[in-house]
């Protein structure tokens, strides 16, 4: 819904100027970990001449560039904003740039808050030269929605990755478990909630955008449109931590709107406090058991499995953390992009066969 106006042979140039790397470039990062056949650059001078392999750990040989003259020589067909501002917020100084963008006929992605549909001198460059400018956080007006009910009649198994804390790992977790699921030939949608998301998936919804009345109601349409009649599993990506006080709004409202029947809780192992507050977790239990009540108003659910995002530590450490976590959770616990989705799909399959008592 967003890209039927984009080229389908993809070739993104991704704009991170000075902020390439493991935590500060979630979107260009994400692209680039599943989608790399169709990311021909990324630019930030701070890397010129590296690889994408090299600074984040994916990628092979994409190259870094240091300005969009040399990124060009790459013959891409768009540009993808791949790191949000403060805030997500446009800086005035890149409006230059994003002209000269489209005066080079390169379509643009943006998953800024700032949206670059209302800025009129960009509008004007992309009428001009012919090409498309994507803002995914532009809201369609029939998501402005309050919530319906739709739950009560829907029929796949719906899972949601909920977290700790934000900027963690709930999509990457949610689109593993959708790939194990596929080799296991179950049919499973992964639905999106953030713009990263929408990338990779080709649709979903913002949810971090939709205005706070309509959150629960947007997603429960974003899940009923992305259902077929053979969908048998859904995979809600989760966004926001109810123990964040900046974002812990739209962690409940995705919540309310999704009414999961099983929850993922996905966690950075070894951190402690949040990352923008720096206030201690709860232990997880009760965190466990503070999202099950949150549902279990409407319907049961239970978390049955931890996702742990392992960055920074070695592979033994990383087995050493999620034993840990499944001695003091009881559930399984796992790496799922380091080691695989196996062990949460085996716990997802096995809650719902006992569930309908298979």
């Amino acid at each position: 819904m967003y890209f039927d106006n984009l080229p389908q042979d993809r070739k993104i140039l991704i704009l991170s100027e000075g902020k390439f790397g493991q935590l500060t470039s979630k979107t260009a990062n994400a692209v680039i970990r599943y989608q790399p056949e169709t990311v021909v650059g990324v630019i930030d001078s701070k890397h010129r001449g590296a690889t994408a392999q090299k600074i984040i750990g994916c990628g092979g040989d994409i190259p870094v560039v240091g300005t969009l003259e040399e990124g060009m020589q790459l013959q891409p067909n768009i540009l993808l904003i791949g790191i949000a501002p403060g805030g997500g917020k446009l800086s005035g100084d890149w409006i230059p740039l994003l002209k000269q963008v489209l005066e080079n006929k390169l379509h643009i992605i943006s998953g800024l808050h700032t949206l670059l549909c209302d800025i009129p001198e960009l509008i004007a460059a992309a009428r001009e030269y012919g090409v498309e400018i994507v803002d995914l956080r532009k809201i369609p007006d029939e998501y402005n929605v309050v919530a319906r009910g739709l739950w009560e009649q829907r029929k796949p198994k719906t899972i949601l990755t909920v977290g700790t804390d934000i900027n963690i790992g709930k999509m990457t977790a949610s689109i593993e478990i959708q790939r194990e699921m596929e080799k296991r030939n179950h049919n499973s949608v992964f639905v999106a909630t953030g713009q990263t998301g929408i990338i990779i998936a080709g649709r979903g919804i913002a949810i971090d955008a939709v205005i706070s009345d309509f959150i629960a109601g947007s997603i429960e349409l974003e899940i009923e449109r992305s259902t077929q009649p053979d969908t048998e599993y859904l995979l809600v990506e989760g966004q926001g931590s109810l123990t964040h006080q900046g974002y812990s709004g739209v962690a409940l409202g995705l919540l309310h709107g999704t009414m999961p029947d099983a929850m993922i809780l996905c966690h950075i192992a070894g951190r402690d406090v949040d990352q923008d507050y720096r206030k201690p977790f709860p232990d997880l239990k009760k965190l466990i058991d503070w999202h099950e009540s949150l549902v279990e108003f409407y319907k049961p659910t239970k978390v049955i499995g931890i996702g742990i995002n392992s960055w920074g530590l070695s592979e033994r450490e990383a087995l050493d953390a999620a034993y840990n976590y499944e001695d003091l959770t009881g559930l399984p616990a796992t790496d799922p992009y380091r080691f695989g989705a196996a062990k949460l799909v085996d716990a997802i399959e096995k809650y719902f066969a006992e569930r309908e008592g298979i």
